[in-house]
C-alpha cells in the first residue's frame, strides 16, 4: 500500500477535518513510498521508533505525535534524535489524536465502553455530536469499590479512586480517555454517578466530594492504548498490512 493511499484511507476514517485539534493530523513525518509493516503504539517516542527500526516497519501508527500547538519550532536535542532515526530510517510517522478519541467504533472512548460493557451510550456534551466526552449505563449497578477493582484488573492499572461521602452506587458513568479530567464538573451537573479518565488535577478531589460524584483516574497511557490498537487491528484485516501493537509502558 502507498502511503499516500494509507493517509487517504485513514482521513476518510477517522475524518480530522470535523474537529478542531492541538496538532496536525495525519503523515506527519514522510518516510517511504511503499508500506507493508506498520507498528502501533500509543505515543512516538524514542523507544517507539527504536523497536519500528528493529522490526523493520515502513510506517509508525500512533495517537501522540509531533508538532503541538504552542511548541518549540526548533528541532534540536529530544525532537531531533526522533525525527532524525525516522528519516534514517526512511519510516513514515501517521499521528491521530482527538480524531481518534472520539471514533465512534474504533476510538479511545468507544474502546473503553466496550471493555467496560457501558451501553446507552451518548456525547456527554449532549449538543455536541464530536463530543470528547461520553455517558452511558453499566448492566447491573455496583459499588464504587468494585468498579475500582474491574478497572484495575480490565486496564492493568491500579486506578485512583475518589468516592462521594455517600458511597452511592453506581448506575450510570460518564469518561473522556486521556487528560479529560475537567468534564467532571458537567459529569455530575447532569446527576451521573461516577466519571473515569485518565489524569487527576487538586481540584477534582474538592468537585468529587462536593458534587456527590464518584472519580477514577486510570492513568492516560492506560485509557488511551485501546484505540490505536483497535485502529491498527483494522488496517490489517481489511488491508492486509502486517500491523503489531508496542505498548512502551508509562504509568502515567
Amino acid at each position: 500500500m502507498r502511503s499516500n493511499e494509507l493517509e487517504q484511507y485513514l482521513t476518510e476514517l477517522l475524518k480530522p477535518g470535523q474537529i478542531k485539534d492541538f496538532t496536525p493530523n495525519g503523515l506527519q513525518i514522510q518516510g517511504c513510498e511503499h508500506i507493508c509493516k506498520v507498528v502501533t503504539g500509543v505515543t512516538a517516542s524514542k523507544a517507539l521508533i527504536d523497536r519500528a527500526i528493529a522490526e523493520q516497519a515502513d510506517a509508525i501508527l500512533v495517537h501522540h505525535g509531533y508538532f503541538w500547538k504552542n511548541e518549540s519550532y526548533v528541532i534540536r536535542g529530544m525532537k531531533h534524535d526522533r525525527i532524525k532515526a525516522l528519516l534514517v530510517n526512511d519510516i513514515n510517522l501517521f499521528a491521530y489524536h482527538l480524531p481518534l478519541d472520539i471514533h465512534p467504533t474504533l476510538g479511545n472512548n468507544a474502546q473503553l465502553a466496550k471493555l467496560f460493557a457501558i451501553s446507552d451510550v451518548a456525547p456527554l456534551e449532549l449538543a455536541n455530536p464530536l463530543s470528547v466526552a461520553m455517558q452511558g449505563s453499566l448492566h447491573e449497578p455496583c459499588t464504587g469499590e468494585k468498579f475500582a477493582e474491574l478497572i484495575n484488573t480490565t486496564l492493568d492499572r491500579t486506578c485512583l479512586h475518589i468516592a462521594p461521602a455517600s458511597n452511592k452506587p453506581i448506575k450510570t458513568i460518564a469518561w473522556c480517555s486521556g487528560g479529560g479530567q475537567g468534564y467532571i464538573e458537567l459529569a455530575a451537573e447532569q446527576g451521573i454517578d461516577a466519571f473515569l479518565t485518565g489524569e487527576v488535577s487538586e481540584q477534582t478531589t474538592h468537585i468529587a466530594h462536593e458534587m456527590d460524584i464518584h472519580f477514577f483516574a486510570a492513568g492516560h497511557h492506560a485509557t488511551e492504548r485501546y484505540g490505536i490498537k483497535a485502529l491498527g487491528e483494522h488496517l490489517a484485516k481489511e488491508h492486509g498490512l502486517e500491523v503489531l501493537f508496542v505498548d512502551i509502558d508509562n504509568p502515567v
